[in-house]
């Protein structure tokens, strides 16, 4: 794991040689279900969490009034509703991501691969992504404590922190909001064991999956344009 951080390539190429990804997969899942549960279970998580609800609600259109914000709390001070939340993010950072990309890269670069006498396994591609999710894992253990600091459950490292005179509510805001720079590092980490797999250009297949991301956080914030929401 420590590797895929330090010698990403270098560490793909070992192992490919045997590839695995349920321990991997094990270890970034509950990382991040812990630190999200550590954070949640503070006053301050607590509260960042019933912000991030209103300010996703306001996001959409919708209206939070008082007898709204005040159910909000109700629901935080749950134990339970901490660990679901905290259970969804790590699922959907860890298994569910790590499955999605390995199967849509799978298919999308199979028909390119038949020319190659050594076509990869889905086996090896599912190492490939467990192990870039390293990145995403790290991700989470650095913002839990900035954002215990910042009293805030929203991501610190997306590109809006550095444009901070922008208007929250303008698209371009709500874009850069979702740009977030681990996961252009886990991008650009995850193009590097593809291209080894694949025995492709890593320039090629990170620009790829960068557009990727692009669009979807272009479309992200067109739906948010759309919805009306002022914040």
């Amino acid at each position: 794991m420590y590797g895929v951080i330090r010698r990403p390539r270098a560490t793909f190429a070992a192992i490919l040689q045997s590839p695995s990804w349920a321990a991997v997969l094990v270890v970034t899942t509950t990382a991040t279900f812990l630190c999200t549960l550590g954070f949640l279970n503070t006053d301050v998580g607590r509260q960042a969490l019933v912000d991030q609800w209103e300010r996703t609600a306001t996001a959409f259109g919708q209206t939070v009034d008082d007898a709204s914000y005040a159910r909000m709390e109700e629901r935080a001070e749950s134990g339970d509703v901490a660990v679901l939340y905290a259970a969804g993010t790590a699922i959907a950072y860890g298994p569910l991501i790590v499955f999605a990309v390995s199967a849509v890269v799978f298919v999308v670069l199979r028909s390119g691969s038949r020319a190659s006498p050594a076509r990869p396994q889905y086996t090896q591609l599912l190492a490939v992504v467990a192990y870039a999710g390293v990145i995403l894992a790290l991700r989470q253990v650095v913002a839990a404590p900035i954002n215990y600091v910042r009293e805030t459950i929203a991501s610190p490292t997306t590109l809006v922190q550095f444009f901070g005179m922008l208007d929250e509510a303008s698209p371009i805001a709500r874009f850069l909001g979702v740009i977030d720079l681990f996961v252009v590092w886990w991008i650009v980490v995850l193009a590097m064991g593809v291209s080894i797999l694949y025995r492709r250009p890593t320039r090629g297949l990170a620009l790829a999956f960068t557009g990727a991301y692009v669009v979807l956080a272009l479309l992200a914030a067109l739906v948010m344009a759309v919805s009306g929401g002022t914040a």
